[in-house]
């Protein structure tokens, strides 16, 4: 129900404002710029979204498969069983979709957007298998995909590579609080759907929640400690070397636990062709609703709303410029991305509202296009309360990086 109205208020409203734009304002050539942003819109989500996305999804289902195989997956959903169990009762101990959920946490935590998906997409299939209504996303589904949008990130390195695109000589100052504010969204994004799920809090959850904020606090007094040049080189060379790291372990597990490690690659890599062929309309018609209402000029009232509203109430304003990135993040990773770049060409990428446009793209994540492709890879149609909590997740995210940009950058 939220993604219907969502979908279709987007269209309503740019109906709206387009009119009023023709009639009252005299600018006869919005509707014109509307439809052609639909057609660009629904063309660049399979050539610029989906397409490019299926090589990556091919190659790491075809991974997945073989750590599957080998009994990877496994091992690891008994080592992080006491947690994860706590987290998703409705999950058998053991089961394959807790090593696939890990997965995909740890590649957004090194912020490798690309291997996330694959991880996460084979995930949500995994609990799709346990969900009795095959149609209303499960418990276990929202808590993931909620974690999910809460972006955890504690190598946001794409952002850093954007900002050194830019020409910033602070390229890494944004490391340390983009993971603070997404550190903040994640364990506020557990406490509010764990309440809503009854889900128990006992010692053992509350041991892993303050443990993993514990050794978040040692990798950032860690990373504050290094130069500048110490952290660049720290960011660039983490994640990809972790990633690396994965890929090989996976592929030697395999031949070590007597894998034909090629054709499990080759039966688990056909599948992402199915993925791709599933979500390819919800990625449609979402995209397109998003361009729709952004060309509209809708999106930019509602900043210069929020900036009236700020401004009403007395607060420094100086965070307004940079809010387009926020307010886009939660419908398009790409868009929040153009907005990032293009704050950090108006402004620079070493001003406060360049950084801050750079902390909001990493503070949290693309909530509705993850409604959009990982319940729609399954065939989910009711998301129930996804959608308002992963909001509410991303109004956490945006609330702790206004904060700390200005403790950081002021």
């Amino acid at each position: 129900m939220a993604l219907n109205i969502v979908f279709v208020a987007f269209f309503i409203i740019a109906l709206i404002i387009a009119v009023i734009k023709s009639i009252f304002l005299g600018d006869p050539t919005i509707f014109k710029t509307l439809t052609d942003g639909i057609f660009d819109a629904a063309k660049t989500s399979v050539t610029d979204v989906a397409f490019p996305l299926a090589g990556t999804l091919i190659f790491f289902l075809g991974l997945m498969n073989i750590a599957e195989k080998a009994g990877a997956i496994r091992k690891l959903a008994r080592w992080l069983n006491p947690f994860m169990k706590r987290l998703f009762p409705e999950v058998p101990e053991g089961h394959p979709a807790m090593g696939e959920m890990v997965m995909n946490f740890s590649a957004n935590m090194l912020g490798l957007d690309n291997a996330a998906t694959p991880f996460g997409l084979k995930a949500m299939q995994s609990l799709q298998s346990l969900n009795p209504n095959k149609e209303t996303a499960s418990n276990a589904q929202i808590m993931f995909l909620v974690l999910h949008t809460s972006g955890l990130t504690i190598i946001p390195l794409s952002i850093i590579t954007y900002r050194l695109a830019a020409g910033s000589h602070q390229a890494t100052s944004i490391f340390i609080p983009c993971v603070a504010a997404t550190v903040v969204t994640t364990m506020l994004s557990i406490i509010i759907v764990s309440f809503k799920q009854k889900l128990k809090w006992d010692f053992v959850l509350i041991g892993w929640i303050l443990s993993i904020a514990a050794l978040i606090s040692i990798l950032l007094f860690y990373v504050h400690t290094l130069s500048d040049a110490q952290r660049n080189t720290f960011s660039n060379i983490s994640g990809s070397l972790i990633l690396l790291l994965l890929i090989v372990g996976i592929l030697v597990a395999g031949v070590y636990k007597r894998v034909s490690v090629f054709d499990a690659f080759i039966e688990g890599a056909k599948n992402g062709w199915d993925v791709i062929i599933k979500i390819i309309p919800y990625l449609v018609g979402m995209l397109v609703a998003i361009r729709v209402f952004r060309d509209s000029g809708a999106l930019g009232y509602v900043t210069n709303g929020i900036s009236y509203v700020i401004q009403l109430l007395g607060f420094n304003t100086d965070f307004v410029p940079a809010l387009p990135t926020a307010i886009m993040r939660p419908f398009s990773g790409s868009g929040a991305r153009g907005m990032m770049i293009d704050t950090m060409k108006t402004y620079g990428p070493d001003s406060f509202v360049g950084k801050l446009a750079c902390t909001f793209q990493g503070s949290v994540d693309t909530t509705f296009y993850i409604v959009a492709l990982y319940f729609g890879s399954v065939g989910i149609k009711k998301v129930r309360y996804a959608v308002w909590v992963g909001m509410v997740a991303d109004f956490i995210g945006v609330i702790a990086a206004i904060l700390i940009g200005y403790l950081f950058f002021r």
